[in-house]
């Protein structure tokens, strides 16, 4: 057997301000996936698969791997010309028995509302009708019609935060494979659970449905099952919530496997809406409680959802409450981060701070500050369960203090993932009363542990957790939360 993997992935927020170009895409190739190189961890997918495939005794072949922080629309010609590129390896590895795809399922570029059915529908012209395909997906993706034609099996995370991507990169393969070599035959189905949300699995009743979920596969003809969340900031109109079932050769057990988990899921539906609540009333709480540290989400200035990451609106607020012992992480500053660098740990110099990148950002801040910590090419790692952690980049970052609260800000957009984002600038994150995080969700893994209490904040920014506030133009709205019950 010849397996050949590659894949494009961003998540697309339309409504970012910002455009998605080449140079926010990391990119490996064939020769960086043997030196070990590293696109924020995301390559461990085809890591996964080339090991499998070697202990099958197949052949391997690498095309590519690019991966992009999200943001708004990618640019026409960057999408093309990494999609090209991916192809042409492809079309010189063949023929190939499986096509293994790491793609996201929210990706949108200019002309293109769904870049990944675009990628499966060339891929599938390429091989040809006889070769396997299999993709894996984030959750917070689309999933269509077309999809499910061209491909032969497709397994998505099922954990928000995405603390399985190595697991399902297993799951896939164990099914691709076994299709190839004539032991099973995928047949998916999908069911519109007519609903738009964000669903947080380690709370009930999500965490139940998971894992009522999970125990289903390998049973009774049951292959894999997958809730697809969507991406609630792209505004295409294939957004929205769905179940997606995986059966071995049974068309009509796929179909009613994903229409009773479906129904299932969309009676849950307000059970299943976030707290999230408004700053004031957020910081209201956090700093009334009697233990900390109290962890407060800036879930709507989160860069993994397409946000800037330099918004002001919660560091000015501290500021005005004067409020002590608080840590805030992390402000995207470049210009920032050179500055304080230049000046030197223990200068105290004014600063010009965050608010850059439109009105989702508020205004700049202007600060005198002290800088307590600069640290060169700082990683961040992301918990992923019983597996290693991956290692994600956040560029340069520094640490600075002003009327005491500590404000890490950094020069490559990320979210916050971990706890180390504040320890590796010496701030230590147990001795803080207060710590507010730029992240809707990912965040979780990582500060559970050491949290007093978890509290979702909806401030302004790019990636409002409310979802009625959200200005969609080409979206169908006859969906909960609009509708009570579009069913009916």
């Amino acid at each position: 057997m010849k397996v050949f993997a590659g894949g494009i992935a961003t998540e697309t927020n339309t409504f970012a301000p910002f455009p998605t170009g080449m140079a926010d895409y990391d990119v490996i190739r064939p020769a960086d996936l043997e030196t070990g190189s590293t696109v924020a961890g995301f390559e461990q997918t085809i890591r996964i698969w080339n090991a499998e495939s070697a202990e099958c005794g197949w052949e391997f072949v690498f095309g590519l791997f690019a991966f992009a922080q999200p943001a708004g629309v990618t640019r026409r010609a960057v999408y093309e010309s990494l999609r090209d590129e991916l192809l042409a390896a492809l079309e010189s590895a063949m023929p190939v028995d499986i096509v293994l795809l790491c793609l996201h399922g929210a990706m949108v570029a200019d002309g293109y509302d769904d870049c990944e059915t675009d990628i499966i529908a060339r891929v599938r012209d390429i091989v040809g009708p006889a070769a396997t395909i299999g993709v894996e997906l984030d959750l917070h993706c689309d999933v269509t019609a077309q999809m499910i034609e061209q491909t032969d099996a497709i397994v998505l995370f099922k954990e928000y935060p995405h603390t399985d991507i190595g697991e399902r990169a297993f799951d896939l393969f164990r099914i691709i494979a076994d299709c190839a070599k004539g032991k099973v035959r995928p047949v998916m189905a999908l069911f519109d659970c007519r609903m738009i949300g964000m669903y947080l699995t380690p709370f009930e009743p999500m965490r139940s449905f998971v894992d009522d979920m999970t125990a289903m596969e390998g049973q009774n003809g049951v292959l894999s099952l997958s809730v697809v969340h969507c991406f609630p900031w792209g505004d295409v109109p294939t957004t929205g919530t769905q179940i997606l079932a995986v059966t071995d050769d049974d068309h009509e057990l796929a179909n009613r496997i994903a229409e009773e988990l479906g129904r299932k899921f969309f009676d849950l539906r307000h059970e299943l809406q976030v707290d999230s609540l408004d700053m004031h009333t957020a910081l209201d709480k956090a700093l009334s409680s009697p233990d900390g540290p109290v962890v407060v989400a800036d879930q709507a200035d989160n860069a993994g959802g397409g946000a800037p990451s330099d918004s002001t609106f919660v560091l000015r607020e501290l500021i005005h409450r004067k409020a002590g012992n608080a840590a805030l992480g992390m402000i995207w500053d470049p210009i920032a981060v050179q500055t304080a660098t230049a000046a030197g740990e223990g200068a105290t110099l004014d600063l010009r701070l965050g608010g850059k990148m439109g009105p989702m950002s508020g205004d700049p801040l202007d600060l005198s500050v002290t800088v307590t910590a600069i640290v060169p090419d700082m990683i961040q790692e992301w918990p992923q369960g019983n597996a290693p952690p991956m290692q994600c980049p956040v560029g340069n970052a520094v640490a600075l203090h002003c009327q005491g609260i500590d404000i890490v800000v950094n020069s490559r957009r990320s979210q916050v993932f971990s706890p180390q984002v504040f320890s590796k600038c010496g701030i230590d994150p147990m001795q803080r009363q207060l710590l507010v995080v730029k992240s809707t969700q990912h965040f979780y893994a990582g500060f559970e542990p050491i949290a007093a209490r978890i509290i979702y904040m909806s401030a302004p920014g790019a990636v409002p957790p409310h979802f009625t506030e959200i200005p969609y133009t080409r979206v169908d709205l006859r969906k909960f939360p609009w509708v009570d019950n579009p069913f009916e």
